[in-house]
């Protein structure tokens, strides 16, 4: 299960009620911040997240405001000693910038924690084994941006009336054909294939932070359980949206109907537009859609 809470939903210009981009990834007892614009370590204080096992940040790309607060939350977690060692996952030009804003503060190479800095190529990011992320490039103005998969594979169980069946007693033997090892029962031989169910329960959950395009991104996203992504303006801006490297809501929506997604969740909002018309324009298009807010959790 991924379970995420979002500290931050606004576009570039944050307002009462939305905060900059920000968003905490949980999942088998890791906890991942992806992008940290200014105010993000308030906003886990707000959503009762805290700062306690937050030791990798994961960035989409190098705007202000989706790193701004690195260099605060490094000095709160250096103060409260809250973290070993944080890693920074980004592309090689965002990591540029992060060290620039740590040296301004700190000195060359110093920082308040312990941080690990690790460029982006497109493939595995880490394999914490009950789950995986990956990246993908993303097209956004100038920038070298990134997206992020997180899965969770399947799982294939055991058959308690296929056990019985077979008389595969309680104990280590069921462990070993879990695990996908057969095992001897008397004179037997007793095959995983005869005693698993049929793979169930991984789960996809995409995140791609700002993007003028989703060109090139179906083979990433396709089948995905829930997408999240944003959508800075409507239709009826469409030039503008193109002008700043930006997706409508219209183009985030047909992008989910096209890659067959679960559920879309629309994030990074403008404050130019009231939420029940963003959801309209892309509702129309695919049902399943919501609009972020700052302190929703979803999990899937």
């Amino acid at each position: 299960m991924f379970a995420m809470t979002f500290l931050g939903t606004s576009a570039s210009v944050p307002s009462a009620e939305r905060n900059h981009p920000a968003l905490l990834v949980e999942a088998a007892g890791k906890r991942i911040l992806v992008d940290c614009g200014e105010g993000a370590q308030r906003q886990l204080l707000r959503a009762g997240a805290g700062f306690r096992r937050l030791d990798r940040i994961l960035l989409t790309h190098a705007h202000l405001d989706h790193v701004l607060d690195i260099p605060g939350l490094f000095s709160t977690l250096g103060l409260r000693q809250s973290a070993d060692l944080m890693t920074v996952h980004a592309g090689q030009r965002t990591l540029d910038l992060v060290v620039r804003l740590l040296a301004s503060l700190w000195g060359a190479g110093r920082a308040p924690i312990a941080v690990e800095f690790a460029p982006l190529s497109e493939g595995q990011v880490i394999d914490a084994g009950a789950f995986t992320i990956d990246c993908f490039p993303v097209r956004h103005r100038d920038t070298d941006s990134f997206g992020f998969a997180f899965q969770s594979p399947a799982r294939r169980r055991l058959r308690p009336e296929r056990l019985a069946e077979l008389g595969v007693p309680d104990g280590p033997m069921r462990g070993e054909l879990a695990a996908g090892r057969p095992v001897v029962l008397a004179d037997r031989i007793i095959d995983p294939e005869d005693v698993l169910g049929p793979p169930s329960g991984g789960r996809k959950l995409i995140v791609i932070g700002d993007t003028e395009t989703t060109e090139d991104l179906s083979k990433y996203v396709s089948g995905a359980d829930l997408l999240v992504i944003e959508a800075t303006f409507l239709d009826r801006d469409a030039s503008t949206a193109r002008d700043y490297g930006h997706l409508t809501a219209r183009d985030a929506a047909a992008f989910a109907a096209e890659t067959g997604v679960g559920q879309l969740v629309l994030t990074h909002q403008s404050g130019r537009y009231d939420d029940d018309e963003v959801l309209a324009e892309a509702a129309g298009i695919f049902p399943n859609t919501r609009i972020a807010a700052d302190f929703d959790r979803i999990a899937i």
